[in-house]
């Protein structure tokens, strides 16, 4: 069968490692193109995807919050479950710079 995405490869089944946020999840059956490496999963092993990343506490971390105002400077406001995923407390140090005109990156100090 050739690729959804590509239509030049072939879909090839294998086992092959699965990671969420740079955490390392499993190893899941695919189909994986020969050509341009895409993965594609049944419906069985995404379910499996999805209930090990609920386990693993790395389900629903994506969140959209909107850029507020603390006297006269912006903030951007972290969700709980970002907080807990980082550990982060106030007052921990962190390190902004921008990635591109449309992104910016924290780090951890």
């Amino acid at each position: 069968m050739k690729c959804y995405i590509c239509n030049k490869g072939e879909l090839v089944k294998k086992e092959v490692p699965r990671e969420l946020y740079g955490k390392a999840i499993g190893k899941f059956k695919a189909e994986v193109c020969s050509h341009c490496n895409e993965a594609f999963y049944d419906e069985e092993t995404s379910r499996k995807i999805t209930e090990k990343t609920k386990k693993m506490g790395l389900w629903g971390l994506e969140a959209r919050t909107k850029i507020g105002v603390s006297g006269s400077v912006l903030d951007v406001r972290l969700n709980k479950n970002i907080v807990n995923f980082f550990h982060l407390k106030k007052g921990k140090e962190v390190r902004i710079y921008p990635e591109d005109e449309k992104r910016f990156v924290v780090e951890l100090a």
